[in-house]
């Protein structure tokens, strides 16, 4: 009996890792995101889908599905699955996917799957662009740290404010106990990666190049801190470089991940609006932080608040008020600063509306002006003056000169509401296509 569970374990460890190989090896032969690929996969397993391109042949329903998929979405040029099986076999008999784990594994990096514990089972949600496997390089649990996740994404050239706003929010979010998810490119992305580093919480930066490659260059420093205290990940194997449309691709990662996505800055033209467009088609929360109309960076931003595909926030605790669990996660009520002036009940108010600022009025005046009755005008003048509102002239009362504007005073000048026959009132106070250079690195992708 005990023989037979260990020899079933023992089986189960040996098809976990085979399944296991044949990812590393199909994240090889198949481009980033394809859909043909993932639908393979989900309908016959890693293993079978390594085995049916070795032998040049997929099975027929699978290319009659194609098939019938391709014209009831009436595409012009159906797929050509030829030459895509073409393709997928000369990648593969060049692809080592035992090297890959071996050398990953000697890096410091790890491969998770579907099905593993540490996958993050959100992304289940992209269907058949679900990504064959991660490649994960850092301490934190990638599963548990999404769990609470918001994605901040931006301009690559973003402006000083951008930049301070990301990392405010990298901040707030970070003290909150929630992950920062982004892109890890310059601008807003490593403001935002910062900020949460800054506030001693983990932070996933989601690469388009393996997790041993560090693009952009310059953030080597910022992506050894990222490991320390979060994860870097990435579906492309190790050693691939980034290409644009792997830019775009993973994106819809970064929407994934995370409960909802804050644009910070973007351009009309901008890689951020594509991370939008993600999380909208995902149903996740889409926010945008408005900026000056004077400024280019933020006019996607204007252009996402405008057409109401997202919600305007201005904070961190607005962001979290959005994604958060209902009831627990509200943002405070933002409330206009108080002055002792809104302490007045409402006949007091009336009366210190009724005195002049030059010259004076008697009590009569003042009653009529006010419309209230010489008891009740009396009383209130009696406690202006001993708040110092008003003071007395030959000519009768009026403002005080520092007073005629009714500047904020400190609490203690404050008039505590006399005792009054009429009723209070209530108390309420009054009322770019830049983010996609040509070439790489020397202009920095985004």
């Amino acid at each position: 009996m005990v023989a037979t569970s260990a020899t079933t374990s023992t089986s189960a460890s040996i098809s976990a890792r085979s399944e296991t190989e044949a990812r590393a090896a199909l994240m090889r032969a198949a481009d980033v995101g394809d859909p043909i690929m993932g639908r393979l996969v989900m309908q016959y397993g890693a293993s079978s889908a390594v085995e049916a391109i070795r032998a040049r042949t997929l099975p027929p329903e699978f290319v009659a599905q194609e098939i019938k998929r391709a014209q009831e979405a009436h595409q012009d040029r159906p797929p050509n699955l030829t030459a895509r099986l073409n393709a997928w076999h000369a990648r593969l008999a060049a692809a080592n996917p035992a090297a890959d784990l071996e050398n990953g594994e000697r890096s410091g990096a790890r491969l998770v799957t579907p099905g593993s514990p540490e996958w993050p089972t959100q992304l289940d949600q992209l269907g058949p662009g679900r990504p064959l496997g991660l490649w994960l390089h850092g301490t934190a649990d990638l599963r548990f740290s999404c769990l609470k996740s918001v994605a901040i994404v931006g301009a690559r050239a973003a402006t000083s404010y951008g930049t301070h706003i990301a990392a405010e929010f990298g901040v707030g979010l970070g003290e909150s106990g929630w992950t920062v998810v982004s892109g890890g490119a310059h601008g807003v992305d490593g403001a935002a990666h910062r900020g949460a580093l800054a506030a001693d919480a983990p932070t996933v930066v989601v690469l388009a190049c393996g997790v041993d490659i560090c693009y952009p260059a310059s953030h080597e420093v910022l992506f050894a801190a990222v490991r320390d205290r979060g994860v870097v990940i990435s579906e492309c194997p190790p050693g691939v470089h980034p290409t644009r449309a792997r830019f775009l691709i993973r994106n819809r990662l970064i929407a994934a991940l995370s409960r909802g996505t804050v644009v910070v800055e973007a351009a009309l033209r901008s890689g951020a609006l594509n991370t939008a467009a993600h999380a909208l088609s995902l149903n996740r929360h889409l926010a945008a932080v408005p900026g000056p109309v004077t400024s280019g960076m933020s006019a996607g931003c204007h252009k996402l608040l405008r057409d109401r595909k997202a919600v305007c926030v201005t904070s961190p605790e607005e962001m979290i008020d959005l994604v958060g669990v209902m009831g627990d996660d509200l943002a405070p009520p933002s409330r206009a600063p108080a002055v002792p002036r809104d302490k007045l009940n409402e006949p007091t108010r009336k009366v210190l509306d009724a005195i002049p600022t030059r010259g004076g009025a008697g009590p009569a005046s003042i009653a009529v002006a006010a419309g209230l009755s010489l008891d009740v005008t009396l009383s209130a003048l009696g406690g202006l003056a001993a708040a110092g509102y008003i003071e007395r002239t030959t000519n009768g009362w009026r403002l005080r000169k520092q007073l005629a504007s009714y500047p904020k005073a400190p609490d203690s000048a404050a008039l505590e509401p006399p005792i009054t026959p009429e009723p209070d009132a209530s108390d309420d106070p009054p009322f770019p296509d830049d983010d996609f250079p040509h070439e790489p690195e020397q202009h920095g992708w985004h």
